[in-house]
């Protein structure tokens, strides 16, 4: 897999077993960072712009990486954990990222989200999260439902997140809880939505009827993390 961009390279430095190869700028100037990848001893290779930009559509500042594909965590790992958000196939990788980057800065670690019809950790995801994939553990799942009751069963209370249902500000959140967010367009998924044990809604006060899925994620992921 490629990833790009100065703030991923950066986090990708501190664990630096993934990186095969990295492709820079000829005219790079950013000399901390090259020395810091020279030191590591990686392989690179120098490249004009054009050549960059034909390896990567997006904003790579300069700096390409080959790495490993993405490592996930299997789903007994993320249990041991008080806070799980759940993605109810998210299609979006620029939301995946931005989701990614605030349960980060939040202090959470554990992301799961579906096999099928859902986005996976790329280059895209990579960026928008600023590296921060790597400071977190992501779980891929067959069946949303089944994974619920497996949560269930290990003590987590379900919070759902949809337009109908309590202010995100009366919830409960202590214990251990996971936060589900729904798809971009359609929501919560009928039977994830019946498998709640709360739905959260956050109110709305101008003429927009929701929120975008990372902003409104963060609403809730830090109301959860303050109230504890």
């Amino acid at each position: 897999m490629r990833v790009y961009g100065k703030n991923v390279v950066k986090e990708l430095l501190q664990k630096p077993k993934s990186i095969k190869k990295a492709y820079i700028y000829e005219n790079f100037n950013d000399i901390k960072l090259l020395n810091e990848i020279k030191k590591l001893n990686i392989p690179i290779k120098y490249l004009d712009k054009k050549s960059l930009d034909n390896m990567e559509d997006g904003n790579h500042q300069g700096i390409i990486l080959e790495i490993d594909d993405y490592n996930y965590s299997p789903l007994d790992k993320l249990l041991k954990k008080d806070i799980i958000v759940i993605l109810d196939h998210l299609e979006d990788p620029h939301n995946f990222g931005a989701i990614i980057r605030t349960c980060e800065a939040a202090g959470i670690t554990s992301i799961i989200i579906p096999k099928d019809r859902s986005v996976k950790v790329n280059s895209t995801v990579m960026k928008t999260s600023a590296g921060t994939t790597e400071n977190v553990d992501i779980a891929i799942v067959t069946n949303l439902v089944n994974t619920i009751k497996t949560l269930k069963d290990n003590g987590f209370w379900i919070i759902g997140t949809d337009m109908n249902g309590t202010n995100y500000k009366e919830i409960d959140y202590k214990g251990k809880i996971a936060i589900i967010i729904g798809n971009e367009g359609k929501g919560l998924s009928r039977l994830v939505e019946t498998n709640c044990d709360f739905i959260a809604k956050i109110p709305m006060f101008g003429k927009v009827n929701s929120l975008n899925a990372s902003v409104a994620s963060a609403l809730i992921i830090y109301e959860a993390v303050m109230n504890r």
